[in-house]
């Protein structure tokens, strides 16, 4: 079990020492899908929901989630966010890609908020579209993109 950072040799579970890692600046780029009814996503690009506005909502949903990772994640570490943006895209007629990129300058990566982000974001554009299309499927969720650390860059496909 040593191959994992997160176990003891003996298997115990325990939060990594990064106390004596140079602290450096890191990008974590994460990214999603929900699929949906076109109708349900007509809805969203139109600004006509019954809730409001699903993009602005999901937006500062995934922020805040980024915010608190360490909360919702075991043995996640606090870290200083610098930034965190998250896009939308309309990829097809049924489906919505979202895309968070969070950046910080510390000890350890943002990998983890990257994908709570998009994750978080995910969900609450189902909750918000709830009402006229519970068959949204969220999936796809999945690092693309981190620069920064020990193990350097890594780009999805490259």
């Amino acid at each position: 079990m040593s191959e994992f950072s997160h176990f003891t040799p003996d298997g115990k579970s325990r939060m990594v020492d990064v106390g004596d890692k140079p602290t450096t600046v890191r990008m974590a780029r994460a990214s999603g899908r929900v699929t949906m009814q076109p109708s349900t996503l007509q809805l969203i690009q139109s600004g006509s929901a019954a809730k409001g506005d699903v993009l602005g909502v999901a937006r500062l949903a995934g922020i805040m989630a980024a915010k608190k990772t360490d909360g919702l994640i075991p043995l996640c570490h606090s870290l200083p966010l610098s930034s965190c943006e998250i896009d939308f895209e309309f990829v097809e007629p049924n489906a919505l890609r979202i895309e968070a990129t969070v950046k910080t300058i510390a000890q350890t990566g943002v990998e983890m908020e990257a994908l709570t982000a998009v994750s978080i974001a995910a969900l609450t554009v189902y909750d918000m579209c709830k009402a006229v299309d519970r068959a949204m499927e969220v999936h796809s969720i999945q690092l693309e993109e981190k620069l920064g650390g020990k193990s350097g860059h890594f780009l999805r496909g490259s």
